[in-house]
């Protein structure tokens, strides 16, 4: 992605959110870590039925009763099943991806079989190219609004935004959108808080957090969702086409080509430093994972991608390793 010369920013809001998951589950908030890490778990339980033993007769015990009629059961305790610390596993996990002195990564990764996340690292980052999801996400809940289809044109700029990351098309879909007051709108029906679209032109500067591009993902590749079936199969489809030279990021902690994605990488004009940033759908071992890791403060663009490749296999490790 060309950089972009911004005169002014929006200001960074920092802090960690708490994930949202669209399993029906019970939510439990683990504190975070030194580390930074925020993790959440939801996770469907079995109720275990507690079954008694009919009553004994006088000056029989509970046990005898039971030994003495193989049709009664005895009491049964519920079995709790251990809760594993994903929290734990991924600030753990991610000891062995080492970013350079003054450079910043963060991770989220939900399981969508199991119906758990976690996140590591904390504030809010540029959104670089990755904020193209966002933007035909954004297009695509304003069509089904106004009870349209996407037009020939849109159909072409939003082809070549995703699959070979183009900015003039990226540009001509942000102005259609309304720029940041249609994506803002947007993102507050898919349930993003910590996310705010860029200045004027400046879609790229759009400032965002891991966790929201976790949330941003579950409305892309899951059933509940602002989206309909058919958006979401259309944008599932671009962001498994991307060009060749794209396949790099969370696509790393991937079986093969068992992957969908949208990568982002800006070389910031005031210091030289990049952005490198990417999110999306995994599977592993035949489980399916929805990844976002974004990273600022890279002295280079490779050194950026082996960072946040290193920090997508990490996250996938976090479930794995349990």
């Amino acid at each position: 992605m060309a950089p972009h010369r911004a005169r002014r920013r929006r200001t960074r809001r920092s802090g960690r959110r708490t994930l949202v998951y669209t399993v029906v589950a019970s939510a439990v908030l683990v504190g975070g870590t030194a580390a930074g890490a925020v993790y959440v778990k939801a996770q469907a339980h079995d109720r275990g039925s507690l079954v008694s033993s009919p009553s004994a007769s006088p000056g029989t015990s509970s046990s005898a009763s039971a030994a003495s009629s193989p049709s009664q059961e005895a009491s049964v305790e519920p079995v709790t099943k251990p809760t594993v610390d994903r929290d734990a596993l991924l600030t753990k996990a991610m000891r062995v991806v080492d970013p350079e002195d003054g450079a910043e990564v963060s991770v989220a990764v939900f399981d969508i079989d199991s119906g758990e996340g976690a996140a590591y690292g904390e504030g809010a980052f540029d959104t670089a190219s990755i904020v193209k999801v966002d933007i035909l996400a954004t297009l695509l809940l304003q069509a089904q609004d106004a009870d349209r289809h996407l037009t020939a044109t849109e159909k072409t700029y939003a082809t070549a935004m995703i699959t070979n990351s183009d900015n003039a098309s990226a540009s001509a879909l942000w102005d259609i959108i309304g720029q940041a007051d249609g994506l803002d709108a947007a993102n507050k029906r898919f349930g993003l808080t910590d996310t705010s679209g860029g200045d004027g032109a400046l879609w790229g500067l759009t400032q965002t957090t891991a966790a929201d591009q976790l949330t941003l993902l579950q409305q892309v590749f899951g059933d509940d969702s602002e989206l309909s079936e058919a958006s979401r199969t259309y944008l599932q489809g671009l962001m498994g086409e991307i060009a060749a030279d794209q396949h790099w990021g969370v696509s790393a902690a991937a079986d093969g080509t068992q992957w969908a994605l949208k990568n982002g990488w800006l070389a910031r004009s005031s210091t030289g430093l990049w952005d490198i940033n990417s999110i999306g759908r995994v599977t592993v071992d035949g489980a399916e994972y929805l990844v976002a890791t974004l990273s600022n403060g890279n002295t280079t663009k490779a050194r950026g991608i082996s960072v946040v490749e290193a920090a997508a296999k990490a996250a996938v490790a976090a479930f794995g390793s349990a």
